[in-house]
């Protein structure tokens, strides 16, 4: 199990998120920022990825995912 310090690992549902293992941060998919649990509030049950703000959460979901968004650029 990884530290409650460390990057947490969630399972993204609507309108909530299930902690698979326990930490204090995830990653956000598309810059790569760490987003500190208490302050996350952008996410896809979709694409099961975190964002750090409306704007990036807005990219990736038009793109069809970070990992489209990404490809794309």
């Amino acid at each position: 199990m990884l530290s409650p310090g460390g990057l947490a690992i969630l399972h993204y549902e609507t309108p909530h998120f299930d902690v698979v293992s326990r930490g204090s941060y995830v990653l956000c998919a598309v810059t790569g920022e760490r987003i500190g649990l208490a302050e996350l509030r952008y996410w896809s049950a979709e694409y099961q990825e975190a964002y750090r703000d409306a704007a990036a959460a807005s990219a990736a979901i038009l793109a069809g995912g970070a990992a489209r968004l990404k490809a794309n650029r």
